[in-house]
């Protein structure tokens, strides 16, 4: 039933239809290119493209004074497969009770990064902030490889939960 013909005519079945399928990418490629080719043909006139909309900034402690703690509570679901919130009870990252306003590298028994060691001062609202964001951009070398919460409303409203716990 499987015979050295069999798999021959599969191989090639296989290699034929890939070949196509290159060939294909190729030929389209060559066809649809854009830009380096000579001149477009029509230009599209725009007028006030050279104004930039201006986007409104808004400060992080505003945000922090709209968050809510509840709101955080569900964000920490993503944390808490590695932190725990009990006070002394690490888990795979240190444990976050009154981490706000703590200082970085402090918790007792648990092992730092050299990133996260070295580092100085407090876990203040705007330092967690700018970690939560991306940690490996604020602490380069850090062995949290959690990539962050892009939403600024989101890391409020953590940051909201974790300063409620310790009352």
């Amino acid at each position: 039933m499987f015979d050295t013909m069999t798999f021959t005519k599969a191989a090639g079945g296989i290699c034929g239809a890939l070949l196509v399928l290159l060939l294909g990418k190729w030929m389209g490629e060559e066809l649809f290119h854009v830009g380096g080719h000579g001149e477009a043909s029509y230009v599209i006139e725009v007028e006030g493209g050279d104004e930039v909309a201006e986007v409104e900034e808004v400060d992080f402690a505003t945000i922090m004074a709209s968050a809510s703690a509840e709101d955080g509570a569900k964000v920490f679901r993503k944390c808490s497969a590695c932190h725990k919130i009990v006070e002394g009870e690490n888990g795979t990252g240190p444990y976050l009770y009154g981490v706000v306003d703590r200082e970085k590298g402090a918790v007792d028994g648990f092992s730092y990064s050299d990133a996260l060691a070295s580092m100085e001062g407090a876990w203040t609202a705007d330092n967690l902030n700018g970690f939560l964001e991306k940690p490996s951009s604020y602490a380069p070398g850090t062995s949290m490889s959690f990539a962050g919460l892009k939403k600024v409303e989101e890391r409020a409203d953590l940051i909201a939960y974790l300063d409620s716990l310790d009352d």
